[in-house]
């Protein structure tokens, strides 16, 4: 289960990183885009990726795990193949014979491509992000049904590692097909990155149907295991048992849930942190182009890149870190996880360091917010898990 939850994460992650590596290069002289018109692309998709958490976990729980993420890889995936229309669709709406007539473009009509490209990319991220935010919900959902509360952080830490996985291979992999497709003549090479790259979805959807069980409905799952997953549930009939008032509800209306406290903390937890995630992912290969001229579809900007995230890749074993406090100090799941979490914020503030020292060279930088992503993704897995440890299934 953890390796589909991996799966499905790099995936998400893939479809979403295909535009940063290939707007500066192949999207930009086409439809001459700015930074500016970039950048009003990735803040609506960050809004309606938050928008669609509210949603999707009540969606993911109607639903349930297996039919509910199916839905949300499918949307995102007719999301990500969408992108690729995104020329046609301008070139029909301005009357504009190809690709070359729309590179060759100046003044008001360079400005009038530029406009209305932005609005198809805008509608086609709109419907990737609705898609995009069953993720995470969904497989925290799958993470609280698979393993007790002590291994959660772990496990967590294991299908986050997939965001890494897939900010890993995207530069190494979509960058090259934008440039082979291009040179095979099929558009200008950017339409199939998004095509072949969201069809990998469609693919872990197949997977996810045959392979996907509740626990206590999966024969591979013996009694041993069903009780091992199940462990802290004795604890909770014992707490009902001591505690006279207490009364079984299926669910809660979405208004109820903001009068718990630990929404809050976990509502402010990830406000005031993924910014820094977020950020980098969708600017870094802006940021080396712009500050030393280098490109993604390069051997260097590929390196730099792959080199940024395979630091990231550290996160694993900060899943692993509140289990190592629990041995040694037989701290509960949540205080260790605390402490665990405490130590991660600190490492971020390196970051700082990472313009000045990019004077010197390109890949101090690239260290340097690798380490902080690191940090970022080890904490990002922590509070991830506290959702399990703070709210029932």
């Amino acid at each position: 289960k953890r390796q589909m939850l991996f799966f499905a994460t790099t995936v998400n992650y893939l479809d979403r990183q295909v535009l940063s590596l290939t707007w500066k290069d192949f999207i930009s002289p086409e439809f001459h885009w700015t930074d500016t018109h970039y950048g009003y692309i990735t803040a609506i998709f960050s809004i309606v990726y938050a928008l669609g958490n509210l949603f999707a976990g009540r969606f993911i729980d109607w639903m349930g795990t297996k039919k509910g993420y199916l839905w949300a890889i499918a949307v995102w995936s007719i999301g990500a193949c969408m992108h690729a229309l995104c020329g046609l669709a301008t070139e029909m709406t301005l009357g504009i014979e190809n690709a070359a007539n729309m590179i060759s473009a100046t003044g008001a009509l360079a400005s009038t491509i530029a406009i209305t490209s932005v609005y198809y990319f805008i509608a086609a991220r709109i419907i990737l992000g609705i898609g995009e935010a069953g993720n995470f919900p969904a497989a925290i959902k799958v993470t609280a049904e698979y393993f007790p509360k002590k291994d959660r952080a772990f496990s967590t830490s294991i299908f986050n590692a997939g965001s890494t996985i897939g900010a890993l291979i995207a530069p190494l992999c979509i960058p090259t097909l934008a440039r082979y497709f291009q040179r095979m003549g099929v558009g200008n090479g950017w339409e199939m990155a998004f095509i072949v790259i969201g069809g990998l979805g469609f693919i872990w959807m197949g997977l996810w149907i045959f392979m996907y069980k509740k626990p206590d409905e999966n024969p591979h799952v013996n009694a041993a295991e069903l009780a091992y997953i199940e462990q802290d549930k004795d604890n909770e009939e014992d707490k009902k048992a001591t505690t006279p008032t207490t009364k079984d509800e299926k669910s809660i209306s979405f208004l109820q849930c903001f009068k718990y406290p630990q929404t809050w903390a976990v509502f402010f937890g990830k406000f005031m942190t993924d910014g820094v995630w977020w950020f980098f992912l969708f600017w870094t290969p802006s940021y080396l182009n712009s500050q030393f001229g280098i490109k993604m579809s390069e051997g260097l900007g590929v390196a730099l890149i792959f080199t940024l995230y395979a630091i990231t890749m550290l996160s694993i074993y900060g899943g692993k870190l509140p289990t190592i406090i629990i041995n040694k100090t037989g701290l509960n799941p949540y205080a260790a996880r605390m402490r665990a979490m405490l130590i991660f914020a600190f490492i971020p503030l390196l970051v700082l360091l990472a313009q000045p020292m990019g004077t010197i060279s390109p890949w101090f930088p690239i260290i340097l917010i690798g380490l902080g992503g690191a940090a970022h993704q080890s904490w990002s897995a922590n509070i991830f898990s506290t959702i399990g440890d703070m709210f029932p299934k």
